[in-house]
């Protein structure tokens, strides 16, 4: 048993790494992937342009445009001279909010009245405008205490401090290279084993592997393992690259960082070779592991939270392999996950690889009927 396996996982390698141009493809590929979706995925909202139309010659409504642009985060101030400017701009997204300060901004707040400036956010862009709005109120909250200070009010003795536990400087690299690493190896995974069996279908010796000495159990092993192999080879270059590239604390045990990839890449795998079994070509397999693939991001919770989605999703999410993972390496990144913890997101791993593994078992044993 053992010399056949041997023969039929260095069949498998060989096919995957048989000239150059493959063995790049399972580097270079991915690595790229890794580096240019862990600057362009970013939650964050900057270089943004803002548009405003300050209809206040007073002091308080040239301090707010001021702080505005002394902002890093507003790249451009598109200064507004009539309010019908204000429906063009957001139209044609020329700015994705607008700030108009009324003419008695300046007046109320030298009378110790309320004053108030109005904000109008391109609802198209619901995130980010939402994230703008904050950043305008904070500019806002300063301006109100730079106006207590001028007029001898005491601030408040009682005031929240803000504290961000796991990523104080909230990079957001450190969110996203985590979770790249499982989204990046799901898709590498998919590919090649959805195309193992497919490919051998279209060659033609897909038949006389079934017709061969090997048993089921051994094709699936055999199958399984070069997969496995090159998948912890791609997690540990994008672990390297996460920990000295992007500067990435690693603050878990690397040890179960590899256990639960283990177990995660078996789940992977054996969706793969289930949607193999099911393909007569290699087109069939790929459009197969693309249409596996995507919704296993969105329902993932890396663009949102699983929490936020409507109750069947969440139900459907429990299939996805991704979700647990993603819990599993941020948390072994970021906050040290203690092993009941990562137990916890990886008997699920391990319950998804029994009954996508012993699915694709048994079409191949169909197969043989």
């Amino acid at each position: 048993m053992a010399g056949r396996l041997r023969a039929l996982i260095r069949k498998e390698l060989l096919a995957a790494l048989r000239d150059p141009r493959s063995r790049m493809m399972l580097i270079m590929p991915p690595l790229l992937q890794l580096l240019v979706f862990s600057y362009a995925a970013t939650l964050e909202v900057t270089n943004v342009s803002i548009g405003v139309l300050n209809r206040d010659a007073g002091r308080w409504g040239v301090e707010f445009v001021e702080r505005l642009e002394g902002s890093p985060t507003f790249t451009e101030i598109v200064a507004l001279q009539g309010i019908p400017q204000i429906q063009t701009a957001i139209d044609l997204r020329q700015v994705i909010a607008v700030l108009q300060i009324g003419p008695d901004f300046s007046r109320n707040i030298e009378a110790g009245q309320t004053a108030t400036a109005q904000v109008i956010l391109d609802g198209r862009r619901s995130n980010a405008a939402q994230i703008v709005q904050g950043y305008l109120t904070v500019i806002a909250e300063q301006i109100g205490a730079t106006v207590d200070a001028e007029h001898g009010v005491q601030p408040l003795a009682v005031g929240p401090i803000d504290r961000n536990w796991f990523n104080p400087n909230l990079e957001y690299t450190w969110f996203t290279v985590p979770s790249l690493i499982g989204m990046i190896t799901l898709l590498a995974s998919l590919t090649i084993t959805g195309l193992s069996v497919a490919r051998e279908r279209e060659l033609g010796t897909f038949d006389q592997l079934m017709v061969s000495p090997l048993r089921v159990h051994e094709i699936l092993i055999g199958k399984t393992i070069p997969p496995l192999l090159v998948g912890l080879f791609q997690a540990t270059i994008f672990v390297l690259a996460a920990v000295f590239i992007f500067a990435i604390p690693l603050r878990g045990s690397l040890l179960l960082l590899y256990g639960s990839l283990l177990v995660y890449q078996a789940a992977v795998i054996g969706v793969g070779l289930f949607v193999s079994a099911l393909s007569q070509t290699q087109q069939q397999a790929f459009l197969g592991s693309f249409l596996f693939a995507v919704p296993a991001i969105l329902l993932s919770g890396f663009a949102s939270p699983v929490e936020n989605m409507p109750n069947w999703l969440q139900i459907v999410s429990l299939a996805d392999p991704l979700r647990y993972f993603l819990v599993i390496v941020k948390g072994i990144f970021l906050k040290a996950m203690s092993v009941e913890q990562v137990w916890q997101n990886t008997w699920p791993l391990a319950v998804i690889a029994v009954v996508t593994l012993g699915s694709a078992a048994l079409l191949f044993t169909k197969r043989l009927e």
